[in-house]
């Protein structure tokens, strides 16, 4: 709408005021004013109306900022390792290969396993649970304890994808068979094997004795080794018998028997040395998991309350040995002799 267009005033501004009485409007000039309201009214009415718009969009806008805020969030700490979508649900990671632990320790409801077997008072665990640690075998004997398997391991092999070496028995993997490899190689072994390499077995299995003792509370006299104590080499060749078939979920308790407390050190690194072939405690509603790294000693009560498996390994090679110790002096074994 245009302007209204008034009369130009003279300069001498007191003689046109008479002519100008207060109150007095034409129709022009009446019209014109109320066109100006009308119009001022509808630009007030746009104006709130854009604003009113603007607010909205704005509020719609930092809701959304921060609904996407909050989902990033959320998807970087699921992401993150700490939890983890995997095949069989959601994993919680128990300790990372990328992190140093001085003493981790998860306690867990005891089963009613141990009650089918003979009590040891002062052993038999009361208290359950799972822990790990980087602080007992450092790196540098835990590669040594490595080239221990490597050479061992060297003799034989399996034909799929586990092998394993126990210097107890003298157990080897050769083909899809075990052999004694004492009595197989027979004084090959001392061309193998040195008596520094068996000391260094027996003393980080003492250190390990001693931390099951210290974190179970019971006495490290009342525990006893038990067989299998065994190095494991596991890589991604196809399974060629049950024996290869290491990935099934199971309790040591109920596959062994003897067992009361199991222990894994790892010789190798999660990601650097091999991919999959994670440690997985398979709890009710969630998996939660021990991403091995070379030193790392993890370490659990035997019965159902861990049950656990082992993923398959994707690529690269695995190395681990498993000790374990019994509360029943009847089922103990001695430490492995190089004679």
């Amino acid at each position: 709408m245009r302007r209204p267009v008034f009369p130009v005033q003279s300069s001498n501004a007191h003689t046109m005021a008479p002519q100008r009485r207060a109150g007095s409007r034409t129709p022009e000039s009446g019209g014109a004013g109320a066109g100006s309201r009308a119009e001022e009214q509808r630009r007030r009415l746009l104006l709130s109306s854009v604003t009113k718009g603007n607010a909205q969009k704005d509020s719609r806008r930092k809701w959304l900022k921060v609904a996407f805020l909050l989902s990033s969030a959320m998807l970087g700490y699921l992401l993150s390792g700490s939890y983890l979508f995997g095949e069989d649900g959601v994993t919680e990671v128990l300790a990372h290969h990328s992190e140093s632990l001085q003493d981790k320790f998860i306690e867990v409801p005891c089963s009613e396993d141990y009650n089918s077997h003979k009590r040891f008072e002062g052993c038999t665990p009361r208290k359950c649970g799972r822990g790990i640690t980087d602080a007992i075998i450092n790196r540098e004997e835990a590669e040594r304890i490595r080239r221990i398997a490597e050479k061992g391991l060297s003799l034989g092999g399996s034909d799929g994808g586990a092998s394993i070496l126990d210097l107890h028995s003298g157990a080897l993997s050769l083909g899809k068979h075990f052999v004694n490899m004492y009595r197989y190689f027979g004084d090959k072994i001392h061309d193998i094997f040195t008596e520094e390499d068996f000391q260094l077995y027996r003393d980080v299995r003492q250190r390990i004795q001693q931390k099951i003792a210290l974190t179970f509370g019971i006495h490290a006299s009342s525990m006893y080794l038990t067989k299998p104590t065994f190095f494991s080499r596991i890589n991604n060749s196809e399974a060629k018998t049950t024996h290869d078939e290491y990935w099934h979920p199971h309790i040591d308790k109920v596959t062994y028997g003897s067992f009361d407390y199991t222990s894994l050190l790892y010789l190798s690194d999660y990601t650097e040395h091999f991919g999959g072939g994670r440690f997985v405690f398979m709890d009710e509603g969630a998996n939660r998991t021990v991403e091995p790294r070379t030193g790392r000693v993890s370490f659990f009560t035997s019965g159902s309350e861990n049950l656990h498996r082992v993923e398959k390994v994707h690529w690269g090679t695995r190395y681990a040995i498993t000790i374990s110790f019994t509360c029943n002096p009847d089922h103990g074994i001695g430490d492995p002799v190089l004679t």
